[in-house]
């Protein structure tokens, strides 16, 4: 799924193709936005905010979409289009007059609104990491406030801090040394929100560096704990459990932790999301 530093690295990939360009045709392929058109307008800025991308055009328009779990965007050159088995998937259509076309597949939530209104898109979710005006005491202040919410529900929670997915949240449970679900307001919340802060941001800005979380390039010891379910502990040698998702529940999603490295309550200690 992709996360906060997915979208930024999606973004700057479209910068590289797409930004200062003006569209010459659009066709938005979902029914609440099948008579808009973007054509004449340039794209200013590809913007992102936790998993949200906001592309602002202009005229004081923007264009918002969420990629879930299997959103994405190509681009392709002049004369080039998609394959036929893909065109099925396509909602947004955005011809430049460089000849370039972006292609936005499976895309969700999507909606065109004014810039200034932009807040009514994203202004409940909590900081993110990845912008200028990150807010680290704020992220703090969120996340204190239900101290009794398990550690990775709270992570996964785009309220508290925006842009930590599954990911991010299995690893970061592990770097702090404590079990997934041990109440939030029981660890140093100060160091787990300026451990994400620094994790997020080095994955999306590094070269080599996305996320990988051990510093090791590796194949199959890129993570600590996230997707190593049956395999040793790469600290401790201790097999790490994998425990699956609870059905439609955003806050208990599939779980990795090492019993060893992560002392505390396990999976019987999950409390069903409300936000189901």
């Amino acid at each position: 799924m992709p996360e906060g530093d997915s979208v930024y690295l999606l973004a700057r990939r479209l910068d590289r193709k797409l930004l200062g360009r003006t569209v010459t045709r659009s066709d938005l392929r979902v029914p609440s936005l099948a008579t808009a058109d973007l054509a004449g307008r340039v794209l200013e800025e590809n913007a992102t905010y936790g998993k949200h991308l906001l592309q602002r055009f202009s005229g004081g328009v923007t264009l918002h979409s969420h990629l879930r779990m299997d959103g994405e965007w190509s681009v392709t050159g002049p004369g080039k289009r998609l394959p036929s088995r893909l065109m099925h998937h396509v909602r947004v259509v955005l011809e430049t007059d460089r000849g370039t076309t972006a292609w936005g597949l499976r895309l969700h939530d999507l909606a065109l609104v004014p810039t200034t209104a932009e807040d009514t898109l994203v202004g409940h979710l909590g900081p993110d990491p990845l912008r200028d005006d990150f807010d680290a005491a704020e992220a703090v202040r969120r996340l204190r406030a239900a101290p009794d919410v398990p550690l990775v529900s709270a992570l996964l929670d785009q309220r508290n801090v925006a842009g930590l997915g599954n990911l991010w949240a299995n690893e970061l449970a592990y770097l702090t040394g404590v079990s997934p679900w041990t109440p939030v307001g029981q660890v140093d919340v100060e160091r787990l929100v300026e451990r994400s802060a620094t994790a997020l941001h080095h994955s999306a800005t590094v070269a080599g560096a996305y996320q990988t979380t051990t510093g090791v390039g590796r194949r199959g010891e890129t993570h600590w704990v996230s997707g190593r379910q049956r395999r040793p502990c790469l600290r401790c040698g201790t097999r790490v459990q994998m425990v699956e998702e609870l059905p439609n529940d955003p806050a208990n999603r599939r779980t990795w932790w090492c019993p060893h490295c992560q002392p505390g309550p396990g999976p019987e200690a999950r409390r069903p999301s409300a936000r189901r």
